[in-house]
């Protein structure tokens, strides 16, 4: 048996079968590098699921994550700790909220959004409003509460029943649908700017600013999903500031911490009146081991200009591939994205495709089976987005 027959045996009698895996095993990472038991070299394209957003086990992360273990790890959060307010003054530089809460996840964020929605609504307001309205297709988590939420069905959702009640969905698009779906028991609408898990499917920008005038015209509130959007990802530092609005609360976790479990809710002032002592909290968000690094990883993604790179490095890629669509017609369907959050639907089904490609030492995603989703480092090289696509073009040319 070899040692990766022998990590899967294992791996399947000691932990809950709940991932499709790749038949890939990783022993360690560097950068936009990963490698097998056997010492095998693949390209990250997916950093984790837009987790390790600067790259694998960078050096100075790494020193400040020791020197903080040294210092203070944990003591939870009845306690004040200048690295969580470093740690959000910093993170509130990059945004218009005003407010930060802590989580450890990115479906923990979005249970606080809609829980502070709930709670603004009745306290502040006084309204008895609860109900969230979200987008088909959307993905916010896999609580309960960020499942039902999710406007998805089938398997994600089987098994599951009853779900929470006070949720909807609607067609994304139509604004008008949006508003029937308003009612006076709405809280909220909460929406990605791009939808991730979805396909890569950034909203119009007529249609969000529809929205936002909905939910002014309605006093609700909008809550954007930032999890795996946000932080530079897009081209810019959060997915809606391509749309120029400030959403009333919005989230992310992700590549918070580059790759330690790390969420946060914002909100603005006004609406974090909805939040008092006693009212929601946890046990492990925003220690001081991840609020520190969390803060480096901030700081570096500001030094770095990381946003513009991402701009600039999506703009490349994009460009690259819709020259291998026009190659390729009928192959290609669409290309899509923002900054380095990219999509490539293909006009039949994907997985050949995919298998091939990870064949040859590219590690990516597919989504929704026909579309490969791309989510690479920052940080990465142009000459392994190069690398890719050549690839990518030898593959397809030699497909019926």
């Amino acid at each position: 048996m070899t040692k990766y027959e022998s990590l899967v045996e294992n791996t399947k009698k000691s932990i809950c079968n709940t991932y499709g895996r790749y038949p890939v095993d990783v022993t360690k990472a560097k950068g936009s590098r990963l490698w097998d038991l056997e010492g095998r070299e693949y390209i990250d394209l997916l950093s984790g699921i837009s987790v390790v957003n600067l790259g694998h086990c960078r050096e100075d992360i790494a020193d400040v994550m020791a020197e903080q273990a040294r210092k203070l790890v944990h003591v939870s959060n009845l306690f004040y700790q200048e690295e969580q307010v470093e740690c959000a003054e910093k993170l509130l530089a990059t945004c218009d909220a005003d407010k930060v809460f802590f989580s450890n996840s990115g479906a923990e964020a979005n249970e606080a959004a809609i829980k502070l929605a709930r709670k603004y609504m009745r306290t502040v307001k006084n309204r008895d409003a609860y109900e969230i309205i979200t987008l088909e297709g959307s993905f916010h988590g896999r609580t309960l509460a960020t499942l039902t939420a999710t406007g998805q069905t089938g398997p994600i959702k089987d098994g599951f029943s009853p779900l929470p009640e006070g949720f909807s969905s609607v067609p994304v698009g139509d604004i008008e649908a949006m508003s029937a779906a308003v009612s006076d028991k709405t809280a909220a609408i909460m929406v990605e700017m791009v939808q991730g898990e979805g396909g890569i499917k950034p909203l119009a920008h007529d249609y969000v600013q529809a929205i936002v005038a909905l939910v002014k015209e309605k006093d609700i509130l909008l809550i954007v999903d930032e999890v795996q959007s946000g932080l530079c990802r897009t081209g810019k530092w959060w997915a809606h500031q391509h749309y120029a609005i400030t959403p009333d609360i919005f989230t992310s976790a992700k590549a918070l911490a580059n790759g330690l479990p790390m969420g946060a809710m914002l909100a603005t002032d006004e609406v974090a009146k909805g939040f008092t002592p006693g009212s929601h909290a946890t046990t492990f968000g925003g220690s001081a081991l991840v609020s520190k690094v969390s803060s480096k990883v901030l700081d570096i993604m500001t030094e770095e200009k990381l946003a513009d790179r991402a701009a600039e490095m999506g703009d490349f890629f994009i460009g690259e591939a819709l020259k291998l669509k026009d190659k390729y017609p009928g192959k290609i369907v669409s290309v899509r994205g923002l900054g380095l959050m990219l999509g490539i639907e293909l006009g039949f089904d994907g997985n050949e495709v995919f298998s091939k490609l990870r064949d040859k030492g590219f590690i990516l995603n597919l989504t929704k089976g026909i579309i490969l989703r791309l989510l690479p480092a920052l940080t990465i090289e142009r000459a392994d987005l190069v690398s890719f696509l050549n690839t990518l073009d030898e593959i397809l040319a030699e497909m019926d």
